[in-house]
């Protein structure tokens, strides 16, 4: 599976940015501001579908050249659905994304693109396209068919032929490999044998940048190799809360640099978010700081949200996020003890999953136990009765239908005994 996250400090998150419909069902013409960060090449792709629109809702696919943009063209590809939507046909490959996927000219059709290849990235988003009407931004990383752990980000746009449907959807997507885990290791290995004889010094820059790893306003901690000490390791005794976070914040960047697959490496940042959670708790002053330097909210019915977001990055994957924060909050209504979060998850039936459901259990209010209809009714005085023939046996409800006469008379000019739902309806009626 997939698992989203940023890219660093160039991120912007198109889903929120870009896909902002027009009252027509289109977007209106507005480009993103990027300032000096125009390196972005899912940003300029999107800053030349807004310059084609002219005002229409799709700009028109007869304006759209791919082979001749050489900025982005190569890493793009243009989807056509004047067929259908089922399998739309592949209209143009630039050659970046061709010789990434080793696909020839044979390959034409969607259906044909190997399943954990880089355009299957791109192309698996195609339908939220035609359900928003509006351009889609996304990131993330896989591992491809190559065996490299791939991180890449895209946006795919609408085009139409007729200025009203949806017919033709380009695609923008750019990438770049991660190490092995192995050289990933030696690479770590050689970096904390460095930060070992490196005196210690203080690093000025704001304590959140863009990504978990960002630069930190804290002094550095002397610490020996991450595979040398205890895995749920936490800070020294009388560390800052900032000190606190910069050791959660690098496990939860092991967790994106590393095989992003391994459970005990999730496992280990989650329990290191919860040693961070006890922390702010204690100092409630240094952490509402840290949330104002970061730009974050703090939300009452979800207290662990923002913990989450200091931790891991705000432009992580939302659903994640959702989930790190249930998982710390039901490790909190619990009572699991800083720096034993991980042990407790390697327990727990179902694990994360199985924790936020149970997190879920835990606050879903309890459904309101109705009385029994029958038994209120068996307590009501009797208002009238009347000798009509029925099959119904004593003691059983039926529905009558009356007709009033003179403003005080009710002519009964029916009976409903065998609708069981409506005399279960009219008997809760007449109770509630």
């Amino acid at each position: 599976m997939d698992s989203v996250s940023g890219f660093g400090s160039d991120r912007i998150d198109l889903d929120e940015n870009v896909s902002a419909p027009d009252e027509d069902g289109g977007v209106a013409d507005t480009q993103i501001e990027v300032g000096t960060d125009e390196r972005r090449m899912h940003v300029r792709a999107y800053n030349h579908w807004v310059s084609l629109l002219g005002g229409r809702p799709y700009p028109s696919i007869a304006d759209l050249n791919p082979a001749n943009i050489a900025d982005f063209g190569p890493h793009s590809v243009l989807l056509d659905f004047s067929a259908g939507i089922e399998n739309p046909a592949i209209a143009y490959l630039g050659k970046a994304l061709r010789a990434e996927c080793s696909l020839d000219s044979s390959t034409t059709h969607i259906a044909q693109v190997p399943s954990r290849s880089l355009l299957s990235r791109l192309t698996d988003h195609y339908l939220q396209i035609i359900a928003n009407r509006a351009p889609i931004g996304f990131e993330a990383e896989f591992v491809s068919t190559r065996g490299f752990n791939t991180m890449y980000r895209g946006i795919l746009m609408p085009f139409s032929s007729d200025e009203d449907s949806i017919d033709f959807i380009y695609g923008v997507i750019n990438w770049k490999e991660l190490v092995d885990a192995e050289a990933q290791a030696k690479l770590d290995a050689e970096i904390a044998a460095a930060v070992r004889t490196t005196p210690s010094t203080v690093v000025t820059a704001p304590v959140w940048a863009d990504g978990p790893s960002a630069g930190r306003d804290v002094e550095r901690l002397d610490e020996a190799d991450e595979t040398e000490r205890d895995d749920d390791a936490i800070a020294p005794a009388g560390a800052s809360l900032r000190e606190q976070l910069a050791l959660a914040r690098d496990s939860a960047t092991a967790v994106r640099t590393a095989d992003t697959r391994s459970r005990s490496t999730l496992y280990r940042a989650l329990s290191r978010a919860h040693t961070f959670a006890a922390a702010a708790d204690a100092d409630p002053e240094a952490y509402e700081t840290l949330l104002d330097m970061a730009g974050i909210a703090v939300q009452l019915r979800a207290p662990m949200t923002p913990i989450v977001k200091l931790v891991f990055g705000v432009e992580h994957d939302k659903t994640r996020l959702t989930e790190y924060a249930a998982v710390l909050a039901y490790a909190r209504r619990i009572g699991v003890a800083a720096g034993a979060l991980r042990a407790f998850l390697d327990t727990f039936e179902g694990g994360i999953k199985g924790v936020v459901k149970a997190e879920r259990l835990a606050r879903a209010p309890l459904a309101k136990v109705r009385p029994d209809p029958r038994a209120l009714l068996a307590e009501r005085p009797t208002l009238a009765s009347v000798a009509l023939e029925t099959a119904s046996s004593s003691g059983h409800y039926v529905v009558l239908l009356a007709r009033v006469r003179d403003g005080e008379m009710l002519d009964i000019v029916a009976t409903m005994a065998d609708d069981s739902t409506l005399i279960e309806r009219a008997m809760r009626c007449a109770t509630t």
